[in-house]
């Protein structure tokens, strides 16, 4: 129930106190993250661990500049990485076919069932946290900073630390949006009306709207926040990454 409560309590925290995180608590978070599930029980990922200011504040450069980055005590990055299994492999005479992009999927969706993990171990003790999707928008700069080998992407970061704010829950959407029973029912207009209505009559959505001179909340994500242009540049730079760190191998 103690696990239910924390997920259903989850806040993203975006300020922090400079409060160092204690190598007990900080290891038995790792360790909660270490027990998810894993294709195989390969345990296809790497977590980076991030805590000298020095390399914070770069971080922080590399992550468009926000500053939580730099504030809170440790950053956690979370990698595919078949680097290490391969070496395995091969140190055992057994030939690994993980060159390819089904096996990239396979490290990524393990590190990011890792890093859920540590997100609920953190804030379980009191921790705040908040995903930095810049991270797949620099993954090669994170690649020459981190100095990651071939077979090692970077695929989330996490800010860790305690909380110098208490901020709303931010909406979620209802349950009926999200859940399918046995097949997938396609979404009508008025589903959609109907499934979108609380979020768009927020008085945040109003101030954003107003903010940004548009129309309505969906223009705010295509024509601000996530833009077709944005989206194709960084999706070539990703790819880009994946085959030049050794995952687009289809021969």
């Amino acid at each position: 129930m103690e696990t239910i409560k924390t997920l259903l309590n989850h806040k993203t925290i975006r300020n922090y106190k400079s409060d160092p995180i204690g190598q007990e608590v900080l290891d038995e978070i790792l360790e909660a993250g270490f027990r998810a599930s894993t294709t195989g029980n390969m345990q296809v990922y790497s977590v980076i661990v991030s805590k000298d200011p020095e390399k914070r504040k770069a971080l922080c450069e590399l992550h468009f500049g926000q500053k939580m980055v730099e504030q809170a005590p440790v950053i956690l990055t979370f990698c595919a990485d078949f680097n290490r299994f391969n070496k395995w492999c091969r140190q055992r005479d057994a030939d690994p076919g993980y060159d390819n992009f089904l096996s990239f999927f396979t490290a990524a969706i393990d590190a990011l069932l890792v890093a859920q993990n540590v997100a609920v171990a953190a804030e379980a003790h009191g921790l705040g946290i908040c995903y930095l999707g810049t991270t797949t928008y620099q993954a090669g700069k994170l690649v020459d900073f981190f100095g990651l080998p071939e077979g090692v992407v970077p695929v989330t970061t996490l800010v860790v630390g305690y909380p110098a704010e208490d901020p709303d829950q931010v909406d979620r959407l209802p349950a009926e949006g999200l859940v399918h029973h046995e097949t997938y029912r396609d979404y009508s207009s008025e589903d959609i009306d109907r499934i979108y209505r609380i979020k768009e009559s927020l008085p945040l959505t109003a101030s954003l709207i107003e903010e940004n001179q548009l129309e309505n909340l969906a223009q705010i994500f295509t024509v601000k926040r996530y833009t077709r242009k944005d989206n194709l540049h960084f999706s070539r730079l990703l790819l880009d990454v994946i085959h030049q760190q050794g995952f687009m191998n289809h021969d």
